[in-house]
């Protein structure tokens, strides 16, 4: 795609869609500020184990998945997006101080939860709201837009971090006080930056998980419900990338700079791949995004070598870029426009459910049988969600 092409589409995204996309780096600037620290908090600080990591960060990621479901129904029966978002964008912002004064893992615990919760409710409605802004033929554009603009936060969040600990001398509590002023900032900008659409308002609402409604919801969009579960198996919490980085010897205040490196490469590939969705075929994107994340788990594998574990994390980064904003406009696709809300949340339920299998499977593997086995474990999901992903095709191509 020329310079010129691609500057043309940026100019016809509707400027809600650019604030949703500032507003999720600023939240993300936050969020990372601690996650990219909080592994090794928990391990180092407060004497976790991998399990309790793995523990922890499948029930905080599957929460957040499992209330999308509800905030999504919910956004579709009232019909409007943003007030749902906002009281989510609000409740993550307020937990941040609850890391700062955590000194047992149940404290973590219930930040991650709340924090995740957040993320829950502001998750669906906002991706409808995308949805809803987005005209049909930018709408892949549009999604990957509004996550590379997110993945922007993700990588600046850990750069942050990493000069605050090297300023402050491994000081994780002052790190998480400093992360609450990036997320009060996103939701300002959602409050006075976003207008929701005023389409729907005329329709008459009813429970969108009656029966009759969900019947609505086609064969084609349940299979992207099946995938998107079987992705999220195969793709544990990024918290073992970042143990695996310390395992490497590289310096506390420096881990981070990993997530640094992974989101930096997502943020890249995330726009150009949710461009070329809109051109090509999802199925062959999919697959793409399954190998380059097989190649990811290979190396992670072999060695914890810092450069061994840098080229890995970049092949995550690649395969995040491919797949995210890939599935999310495969959903807007498949779903009704008067259910986008709730199909969001049905997705994401689902993955929920498979994000605490696989980060509690991922934290086992690592304490009983070393680093390597939870990649390889990574890999051999990828494998079988690949040859679903065959199949399907060859049987609906027949």
């Amino acid at each position: 795609m020329t310079k010129r092409k691609m500057g043309s589409t940026l100019r016809q995204i509707p400027l809600g869609i650019w604030m949703l996309g500032f507003v999720s780096m600023l939240m993300d600037i936050s969020t990372e500020m601690v996650h990219s620290l909080l592994p090794m908090f928990m391990v180092g600080t407060l004497g976790a184990s991998a399990l309790t990591v793995g523990l922890i960060e499948g029930l905080a990621e599957s929460t957040a998945l499992i209330v999308k479901v509800f905030s999504g129904t919910l956004s579709d029966y009232l019909g409007k997006r943003k007030g749902l978002a906002l009281f989510g964008y609000a409740l993550g912002a307020l937990t941040k101080p609850l890391f700062a004064i955590a000194n047992t893992t149940g404290i973590v615990l219930t930040a991650r939860l709340l924090d995740r919760v957040g993320k829950g409710i502001r998750g669906a409605p906002r991706d409808a709201l995308v949805a809803d802004l987005a005209p049909p033929n930018l709408r892949g554009a549009a999604f990957g837009l509004r996550q590379s603009l997110d993945t922007v936060g993700a990588f600046l969040g850990p750069i942050l971090a990493v000069g605050l600990m090297l300023l402050w001398a491994d000081n994780f509590r002052m790190v998480f006080w400093i992360a609450v002023i990036p997320g009060a900032l996103a939701v300002s900008l959602l409050f006075f930056g976003v207008r929701e659409p005023q389409q729907h308002q005329n329709i008459k609402r009813t429970n969108p998980i009656r029966r009759e409604n969900l019947t609505r919801l086609s064969a084609a969009y349940w299979w992207v419900v099946g995938i998107g579960a079987v992705f999220t198996l195969a793709r544990f919490s990024e918290a073992f990338l970042i143990l695996r980085a310390q395992q490497g010897g590289i310096p506390v205040a420096l881990v981070p700079l990993v997530m640094v490196a992974m989101n930096l490469i997502y943020a890249m590939s995330a726009y150009p791949f949710g461009k070329l969705s809109d051109r090509m075929s999802h199925t062959t994107l999919l697959g793409l995004g399954l190998i380059v994340l097989i190649a990811a788990d290979l190396v992670l594998a072999t060695n914890d070598h810092w450069a061994v574990v840098l080229a890995g994390v970049a092949l995550w980064g690649v395969h995040m870029g491919i797949t995210q904003g890939l599935l999310a406009t495969m959903v807007a696709d498949t779903a009704p426009a008067d259910m986008r809300g709730t199909a969001y949340g049905v997705f994401n339920l689902m993955s929920g459910i498979a994000v605490l299998g696989a980060s509690v499977m991922a934290g086992l593997f690592w304490d009983r049988f070393g680093a390597s086995s939870t990649f390889y474990a990574g890999a051999v999901f990828c494998v079988v969600a690949l040859i679903g992903l065959t199949k399907y095709r060859r049987n609906r191509n027949s």
